[in-house]
């Protein structure tokens, strides 16, 4: 009789003690769910970023091989649009400010001149120029926005060193 009488006290301490673990694992679960959902944001943001310096390099890098120093700064800012994944839409629209021209100086007749080994070498008429081009890539899709900045240093002939802002 006495174990009949315990065990009708205990049923009850079973049920609540259940239900307090199975709300904790609850919580438990919910909060999982919402961290992984904060990282995912963080690495998708990574990968977008990441992207958008990409697009704004390979604009600079354009602008580099062409003949950028003879432009006429008001056709500055130009944009570029970059299709960074080849599926012919425009993923980036970067935007190129114009170069700026940081230093120019004459260039040496020939190599050994500018190591310092030979300084009685006369100079050229070319110019050795150093220029600073900046391009801001803005994502369609995300809107996304980016700044880079890439120094180039070119040799300029005398005709193009009179044409460029330098």
């Amino acid at each position: 009789m006495r174990n009949e009488s315990m065990l009708s006290k205990q049923r009850g301490a079973t049920l609540v003690v259940g239900l307090i673990i199975l709300v904790a694992v609850t919580l438990l679960m919910i909060s999982a769910f919402s961290l992984s959902g904060g990282n995912l944001k963080v690495v998708g943001n990574m990968q977008f970023r990441n992207e958008a310096i990409a697009a704004a390099n390979m604009a600079i890098e354009q602008t580099i091989n062409i003949n950028f120093a003879a432009i006429d700064p008001a056709n500055y800012p130009a944009t570029v649009n970059i299709d960074i994944d080849q599926d012919n839409t425009t993923d980036y629209v970067v935007t190129i400010k114009a170069p700026l021209c940081l230093k120019a100086t004459l260039a040496p007749v020939d190599p050994l001149a500018s190591s310092g080994v030979n300084s009685t070498v006369a100079n050229s008429s070319d110019y050795l120029t150093l220029w600073e081009i900046e391009a801001t890539a803005q994502s369609q899709a995300t809107g996304a926005s980016v700044m880079a900045k890439q120094g180039i240093s070119k040799q300029l002939t005398l005709s193009e060193y009179l044409l460029s802002t330098c």
